[in-house]
């Protein structure tokens, strides 16, 4: 410890001197001064315990901090490789089921227009038979014998009331 840490400045060590050699005589201050000595240097080596058992302690404290961030940080990086895992596997199954979808969509467009085509031409069939039935029934009244032309005509009648 300096004597500017205390704020004693020259003049007045000079006058401390002076009064302790007044009290004391000079026979007496080399032993205070020894007595002084000493008990700077225990003051001075309790303190640097004090900071030592501080630095210990709080060392103690850093290292498990440290330890718990360390850990911290690697759980987190394996949680975060889990959800990118997962994730990746989730991208591609919606990849599968979308190919899966555009197929059977594409199939099922396939059926519906071949199906679409079956019912047409079955349809331009039945119109053709229709149509060649409906000939041979206009033709038929003539060669037909007169009760036949009766119920034709009643038939014709009944479709018309309709």
């Amino acid at each position: 410890m300096t004597l500017h840490m205390l704020f004693i400045s020259g003049g007045e060590i000079v006058l401390v001197m002076m009064l302790a050699l007044l009290f004391f005589g000079s026979k007496a201050i080399p032993d205070i001064a020894k007595t002084l000595g000493k008990g700077m240097r225990e003051f001075k080596k309790a303190t640097n315990e004090i900071k030592r058992e501080f630095e210990d302690n709080t060392g103690d404290f850093k290292r498990e901090i440290n330890d718990i961030r360390s850990t911290v940080k690697s759980e987190t990086k394996r949680i975060s490789q889990d959800i990118d895992q997962v994730s990746s596997k989730m991208k591609d199954e919606a990849n599968k089921l979308n190919k899966e979808v555009e197929h059977i969509s594409a199939e099922a467009e396939r059926t519906t227009t071949k199906l679409e085509k079956e019912v047409d031409d079955a349809s331009t069939k039945v119109e053709k038979k229709t149509t060649k039935l409906e000939k041979k029934m206009d033709e038929a009244p003539s060669e037909a014998s007169p009760e036949t032309t009766s119920i034709s005509q009643d038939m014709d009648k009944k479709e018309k009331d309709q």
